[in-house]
Order: structure tokens, then sequence, then C-alpha cells
């Protein structure tokens, strides 16, 4: 198997006013009246932004993210080995470089991850609780240890004693709970 994927494509984008703004008072509130600066900052970075769209509209939009995949007749044999990986380093750093989190069901964790009684009100109006990503740290460490128990360690079976069902059915449970959280939140793992 060999996978080449490039970087995204990406665009000039002018940061003049929104890097003033950010100095100036901070990432989280600017106030809604902008003073004199402020506001040529905003229209020379407008300017700008406008000459950088065209330049984006020619070369920059017209570029696609480059994908080459060659797949070899023994990559299927045991394909679960072959990505698992693959897969578990993504994962890791999904982890350590997450900027938010997907919802999750709570019937997916532990109960002391639910949240809590005098917050659901306030999830049903777009808040999250305080739980909310701690919920995705467990989902993703239970992924973490089931791609890693697959690509690491021998079959569960030749880890526990044969007399000991079980502790092996505990830990393939574990482990199939963790690739079915996968395929569950497949289309959550973004950073």
């Amino acid at each position: 198997m060999k996978i080449k994927i490039s970087n995204y494509p990406s665009r000039l984008i002018c940061n003049i006013h929104s890097n003033h703004m950010n100095k100036k008072y901070g990432y989280v509130d600017w106030p809604d009246n902008q003073d004199y600066e402020d506001r040529v900052l905003e229209a020379i970075d407008d300017g700008i932004q406008s000459v950088y769209n065209v330049f984006n509209w020619i070369w920059f939009d017209r570029r696609t993210q480059k994908v080459s995949v060659k797949i070899d007749r023994w990559d299927t044999w045991s394909m679960d080995h072959t990505l698992a990986p693959i897969i578990l380093p993504m994962l890791i750093q999904l982890k350590e470089t997450t900027h938010g989190a997907p919802y999750v069901d709570e019937k997916d964790v532990p109960e002391e991850l639910w949240p809590p009684k005098e917050q659901i009100s306030a999830m049903y109006q777009g808040q999250t609780d305080d739980n909310y990503f701690k919920r995705w740290d467990w989902v993703l460490d239970e992924m973490i240890y089931a791609f890693d128990c697959k690509a690491n360690k021998d079959d569960v079976h030749m880890r526990f004693d044969i007399n000991d069902r079980d502790g092996m059915n505990k830990e393939q449970n574990r482990i199939s709970n963790g690739f079915r959280l996968f395929g569950k939140y497949y289309e959550g793992l973004w950073d």
C-alpha cells in the first residue's frame, strides 16, 4: 500500500484588521462600535482582500487536494489489521490537537459523563454542558484503545488465560465498542 495526500489548497487572506482587533481587544470581545482607526484598517483590509480574491479565483480556487492511493492485493487479506496502524496515529493526533467536539449521545458514555440535570435545558438551547468535551475525549480514548489493541497487541484470546472467559469477553466487548464508536462518530473525526 502506498498513500500520498497533499496539503489542502490554501487561499490568500488579508488579516490586517483582525490581527489589529485581536491585539487591541483580545480574541473574544470585539466592541460593536469601532473607532476611526479600526474602521480605516477594516477598509484597507477589504480593499486588499478584493485584490487577493482575484488571485484566489485565478489560481487557488482551481487547485484541489492531490490524493494518490495504491492498494496491493495483500492489503485486503486482513484489512482490519492493515488499516489499524494508519488510523491509530491519526486518532492520537486528533485527540492532542482537537479544537471542538461533535455531539455525543449520553448512552455511549459512562453515567458519570452524562449532562448534569441542571444543565439539560441549556443543551436544548445550543449550549454545551460541563461534560460535553469530556464525553468526546472518552469516545476518542475508546477508539484509540480499540485500534491500539488491533495494531499492537495479540488477539484477545492470546492475552488471557483460556479459563478467564469473563476477562476475555469484557476485553473483546470494549474493543468492539471502540470500533462501533468509530463507525458511529466517523463524521465527527475533524479538528
